[in-house]
C-alpha cells in the first residue's frame, strides 16, 4: 500500500517514458548521462567519507559538478526539471540512466 502511495500506481517504464519526455535534447541527455552518475557516486562518496575523511571534497566536487550538468542541460532544452513538479523524479534519474546504458531510454 505504501508503495502504491509512493508511485502512484504508475509501473517503472510509465515513469521512465514520462521522464524521458523532458529530457529529448541531445545536449541534455548528454549532460544527464554524465551528470546522474556523478551525483550517485558522489552520495557513496559522502557515505564513505564517515570512514575516510578524505574522501568528502570528491563527493562535494562531483555532487556540484553533476548537479550543474543537470541544469546546464535543462536550460538548453528549455524544460524544467521533472523533480521540480513531483520529488519522486530525483530517484527516476537514475533508473532512467541505467536504461540508457541498457541502449532502452
Amino acid at each position: 500500500m505504501l508503495l502504491d502511495a509512493l508511485t502512484l500506481g504508475r509501473t517503472r517504464a510509465q515513469w521512465i517514458a514520462q521522464y524521458a519526455e523532458s529530457h529529448r535534447n541531445p545536449v541534455n541527455r548528454t549532460c544527464h548521462t554524465f551528470g546522474i552518475p556523478m551525483i550517485a557516486l558522489s552520495v557513496v562518496l559522502f557515505v564513505a567519507a564517515i570512514f575516510v575523511h578524505w574522501l568528502w571534497p570528491w563527493g562535494l566536487g562531483l555532487f556540484v559538478a553533476g548537479w550543474a550538468l543537470q541544469f546546464v542541460g535543462h536550460a538548453v532544452e528549455g524544460k524544467p526539471p521533472e523533480f521540480l513538479k513531483d520529488w519522486r523524479f530525483l530517484f527516476v534519474g537514475l533508473s532512467w540512466w541505467f536504461e540508457k546504458m541498457r541502449g532502452k531510454a
